[in-house]
């Protein structure tokens, strides 16, 4: 606007001398309308507005100024002035942007990260020397300070801790480093999200087949576990049997035998006609035979 303003000062210029030597009153009008427009693009020229939630940095003649806030500033006419958004931004790691991260064994996987990140107004200096303008702070600064961050945090956990067990864990340790590293810088970290954690292919198949080992395993274990509780009950029972013998030997004296066989003779004399046969030698208890059949 200013370089426009200086046009119209010299055509007024021309037009003013040419009227005048010429005595022409629409030339002075003219230079005068020149004039007057010169002046507005003079005032437009050092009057800046900075929006809601943006922050602008002046630079005159090569020297970075004072962070400007929101509302009507004046400035040099040689000033210009970049503009940085304060609204929070979403970096979004996945699709053709994930990052390939290796674990502390050596296993690929694939992580798809969300990193919400805002300029600090008071920052708005250094951010300028370090990235120039507001797209390059994403390119320049978050988004590779972020994908290192990441895959430095993995590197620091195992494949499983990586993709089932640790997760909440590297998040927050994720969370941690990119605001440590982006806070001095004037970068503002507000959420990171670890939203997904997927395996590559040759991993995935060493998983599958940590699994079923596993699965294996317990099955082994569980089956000699049944075996053994199996002859832990055989030897009880066993044990009861021959205690069973033992009681049952100790008692069967030849008194107690003799007596029930005498109860026998009774029992069987009540319905048929019996005799008894002797059975054995030394006066062994006798055999009961039924006497009604031949």
């Amino acid at each position: 606007m200013f370089v426009l303003a200086v046009i119209l000062f010299i055509a007024a210029a021309v037009l003013f001398f040419v009227g005048r030597s010429n005595d022409a009153t629409k030339l002075k009008l003219g230079a005068a309308g020149a004039v007057i427009a010169g002046l507005f693009f003079v005032i437009a020229s050092c009057v800046t507005v900075i929006s809601a939630y943006e922050v602008g940095v002046p630079v005159t003649f090569g020297k970075v100024g004072s962070p400007m806030t929101s509302g009507i500033q004046f400035t040099s006419p040689f000033t210009s002035v970049t503009n940085f958004s304060t609204r929070p931004v979403d970096l979004n790691l996945s699709d053709k942007d994930v990052v390939e991260v290796r674990s502390s064994q050596g296993g690929v996987m694939y992580a798809e990260v969300t990193v919400k990140w805002s300029v600090i107004p008071s920052k708005a200096v250094e951010l300028y020397k370090l990235a120039g303008s507001e797209s390059a702070i994403q390119q320049r600064l978050v988004y590779p300070d972020s994908r290192e961050i990441v895959r430095n945090v993995f590197a620091r956990h195992t494949s499983e801790e990586g993709y089932s067990s640790a997760r909440e864990k590297i998040n927050g340790e994720i969370a941690d480093l990119i605001k440590e590293r982006l806070a001095p810088r004037g970068i503002a970290v507000t959420t990171v999200n670890l939203r997904n954690v997927k395996p590559s292919d040759q991993l995935q198949d060493q998983i599958d087949r940590k699994i079923q080992q596993q699965q294996a395993t317990e099955r082994a274990t569980e089956a000699a576990r049944t075996a053994a509780a199996e002859a832990e009950r055989r030897r009880i029972e066993a044990d009861g049997i021959a205690k069973a013998n033992k009681i049952l030997n100790e008692s069967l004296t030849d008194k107690v035998l003799l007596n029930q066989c005498i109860e026998a003779y009774k029992e069987a004399s009540a319905k048929n006609p019996v005799y008894a046969v002797p059975c054995g030698s030394g006066g062994g208890n006798p055999l009961i035979v039924d006497g009604s059949k031949r």
